[in-house]
């Protein structure tokens, strides 16, 4: 059903441009047109499916945006108009001739064909957006795409080098969101003996800790920051997690700093070693990506999606430079998206072997951004400044004397026509002064985000508590308390 990922993966560049424009033909030509987004689009701007027949000419299409997809209060179906909803009228329009024949030739009954509709397009299973509008947004699954997440998880874990003798541990929160049932889903499928914790708002800290020792766990995943907090624990506890040989994070930048933070604990709890290993993901996308190492890019599905990067005017970039992730369906069903402006910023896209793996799929540059994450603050009377809130992820993870960390950004005295503030809220390290750690982080932090912050000390348990590192799905790292006007 789906392209052999063992031959996807060591494609020659020729092969893998011929491969992508034709799955694109496809794609525009046979499944698109179900879209009533995607058809309202293209007769506005008086473009035609057909036409659209190489990667080249994705740039005539207009960007879909993530406005485009968040339902408003005024309008909460608008991600219904992205799910491909075949009938009648559409299937006699734009079905490929071959199945048309079948059918007319009696090949196949209707009810074969209502079989494979359903499986095909029916929503059985839906993901929602993490969610930076007031409404998360709801991107569903047919039974093909559940079948097509599997294979993606199985592509995942073979990147990693992750075998089915491996004993493994799913971290992630339990939710309706990628993480956890992509995890859930690579596991299982590959084979291996595993636990789905539903993270520490389902299970608890205590109880996954239990887990990691008393199963001899070779491979978890979680939300860094709430491993961190969770090797912290274990540390404090003296376990023995000596198995420990994978690490694999999800939903939030992973610095070097943080990395480095991570394995002395892992050291301490006498796992020698540990490969910690990044992922990339999109709800939109359906799926994720993998390094193979810690030095190496995020391996894509050149079958199943098409990657462009754009500068900030929307232009397509020449590969291996700096700019706006742009991510276009080559093969999924459900709610799918084209030229989908992701708000991620990347430093480039790799092609050619990977100098690890050797293989030839295009690879992410490692330390993705969020565009979405630079704000503008009115630190002065006079004028706004933009602050780029990406920075406090490596610049306080990757600082040796702070245990935990939060950001908050506040008004002054709580008057929403005042100047804002940033306090650094932190839980020094046991027998570190404050004095001289807040005078550091200050100066650190004005040159990394050039702009003032007031460094506060907080008790390491009120900390964890204004986090929710318990509580919430992820943890609330920077917070944006100034009131709305």
């Amino acid at each position: 059903m789906f392209l052999p990922w063992n031959k996807v993966a060591y494609l020659r560049s020729d092969e893998r441009v011929e491969l992508q424009n034709r799955l694109l033909r496809k794609f525009f030509r046979h499944q698109l047109p179900y879209s009533p987004h995607y058809r309202q689009l293209f007769e506005q701007h008086q473009l035609k499916f057909e036409d659209i027949k190489t990667v080249d000419d994705l740039q005539r299409v207009p960007f879909t945006s993530k406005a485009d997809l968040a339902p408003t209060e005024d309008d909460r179906a608008k991600p219904r108009t992205f799910i491909l909803q075949p009938d009648e009228h559409l299937i006699k329009h734009h079905a490929a001739k071959s199945t048309l024949l079948k059918i007319v030739w009696g090949k196949i009954t209707k009810q074969d064909v209502k079989t494979k509709l359903e499986r095909e397009y029916k929503p059985v299973h839906m993901h929602f957006t993490t969610g930076r509008t007031a409404l998360p947004t709801p991107f569903v699954y047919s039974s093909r795409d559940l079948e097509l997440l599997k294979e993606t998880g199985q592509r995942l874990f073979e990147v990693g080098g992750f075998t089915k003798e491996l004993r493994a541990l799913n971290g992630f929160p339990y939710s309706p969101h990628l993480a956890f049932w992509l995890a859930y889903y690579a596991m299982v499928t590959v084979g291996m003996t595993s636990l789905a914790t539903g993270g520490g708002k389902v299970m608890g800290t205590q109880k996954i800790t239990d887990a990691m020792e008393r199963l001899k766990i070779n491979l978890a995943t979680f939300i860094p920051g709430y491993c961190y907090h969770l090797l912290r624990e274990a540390v404090k506890q003296q376990r023995d997690f000596s198995d420990l040989k994978f690490l694999v994070f999800g939903g939030e930048r992973v610095s070097d700093g943080l990395r480095q933070k991570v394995r002395e604990m892992t050291e301490q709890l006498k796992a020698r070693e540990v490969q910690i290993y990044a992922t990339y993901a999109l709800t939109e996308a359906k799926t994720a990506w993998l390094q193979c190492s810690e030095t190496t890019g995020y391996h894509l599905y050149p079958d199943l999606e098409y990657i462009e990067v754009i500068d900030k005017d929307g232009n397509r970039l020449p590969d291996g430079s700096p700019g706006e992730i742009v991510y276009t369906a080559l093969d999924w069903r459900g709610s799918v998206v084209v030229r989908y402006r992701t708000g991620d910023l990347c430093k480039g896209i790799e092609f050619g072997p990977c100098p690890v793996c050797r293989k030839t799929v295009p690879r992410i540059i490692a330390d993705i951004q969020r565009s979405s994450d630079v704000k503008e603050f009115h630190l002065t009377k006079i004028k706004g400044e933009l602050v780029n809130l990406n920075e406090f992820y490596p610049l306080l993870s990757g600082i040796k004397d702070i245990e935990e960390w939060q950001v908050i950004i506040k008004k002054h005295n709580d008057d929403p026509n005042d100047l804002d503030e940033i306090d650094v809220l932190i839980a020094p390290k046991q027998g570190v002064d404050f004095v001289s750690l807040k005078a550091y982080v200050e100066k650190q932090v004005q040159n990394a985000v050039f702009v003032s912050a007031k460094v506060k000390q907080e008790k390491m348990e009120k900390l964890l508590e204004q986090m929710g590192m318990e509580t919430e799905l992820k943890e609330k790292r920077i917070v944006d308390a100034r009131p709305k006007v």
